[in-house]
């Protein structure tokens, strides 16, 4: 069933009473849907609507009393003469915990940080399996197995440096 005449004017005179376009689909019935509704309301250019009506206030809130400015009854005091400050006995200092090392193999997947070491220990199909877990410098992986990770590229000579190294092996 197609946008008749009738349906147009219904559809304009419910979204100008400002109701969804669920329940503009709901009135129309006959198939449209609220994507259908809100396609033709694109379509004919309808933007201004009303605003959504507010539901009630239901609490109730009192309204604080405002402090009012007080007004100088006195005349200003004398300055008051400022003691030499009396040292404070120094506080004991809470032991601070013992730092915790970074031991490879303690990370699993569900305890791995961003910034942790994320190579990996031992057999994916074990129950032991874990991660390095250490604190890792700019990459994924810690100083340690960074450097096994990221080998430096061997200098090549050319055709030259293969068939020397191929001399060796024949």
């Amino acid at each position: 069933m197609g946008w008749t005449e009738d349906r147009v004017g219904a559809l304009k005179k419910l979204w100008l009473e400002g109701q969804s376009a669920s329940q503009i689909a709901k009135q129309l019935g006959g198939g449209v849907t609220r994507n259908a509704v809100i396609g033709k309301v694109h379509r004919l250019g309808l933007s201004g609507r009303a605003a959504p009506s507010q539901p009630a206030r239901t609490t109730f809130r009192p309204t604080r009393p405002r402090p009012a400015a007080a007004a100088p009854t006195q005349a200003p005091s004398a300055p008051r003469r400022i003691e030499a400050a009396q040292p404070r006995p120094a506080a004991p200092v809470a032991p601070r915990p013992e730092p915790i090392p970074d031991l490879p193999g303690t990370a699993t997947v569900m305890t791995l940080g961003a910034h942790m070491c994320k190579w990996p220990i031992g057999d994916p199909s074990s129950a032991e399996f874990s991660f390095c877990g250490r604190r890792a410098s700019e990459g994924v992986y810690c100083v340690e197995h960074a450097r096994v990770a990221y080998q430096p590229a061997l200098k090549k000579n050319g055709a030259g440096e293969l068939a020397r190294s191929l001399r060796r092996y024949i």
